[in-house]
């Protein structure tokens, strides 16, 4: 019985480790360097302004979605400050924006609110 305890427990240890996620690998997590300085005002209104770095590639893009993941915006990053204006389709809640690379990779996300 023991025997069988212990087998039970080595397989089960093996699988849980295989779904552990190793974050370095992902782009965003490698660079310590921010690109994104900052965005404001949050919790948002009517507008939300997203302020870049200046070592920002211009081939960038920044995605917004909603909290149940529909795409709400995405602007290809070409001044150094981009500034979305929340029309109605914005409702109160939570956002999530994503500054992609030309290949699609996320190089840093974050959240941001609405409150109307």
């Amino acid at each position: 019985m023991r025997k069988l305890y212990l087998s039970v427990l080595v397989a089960f240890t093996l699988i849980i480790n295989s779904y552990i996620v190793d974050y370095s690998s992902y782009a965003g997590f490698t660079d310590s360097t921010e690109k994104l300085t900052h965005f404001y005002p949050n919790p948002a209104t009517s507008y939300i302004n997203f302020a870049f770095d200046k070592s920002v590639d211009r081939n960038y893009s920044l995605q917004v979605y909603n909290f149940i993941g529909r795409k709400m915006n995405d602007i290809r990053i070409t001044e150094s400050k981009i500034t979305i204006n929340l029309d109605n389709n914005y409702f109160r809640g939570l956002y999530i924006y994503q500054l992609r690379d030309q290949s699609g990779r996320i190089i840093e996300s974050g959240k941001f609110q609405v409150q109307k």
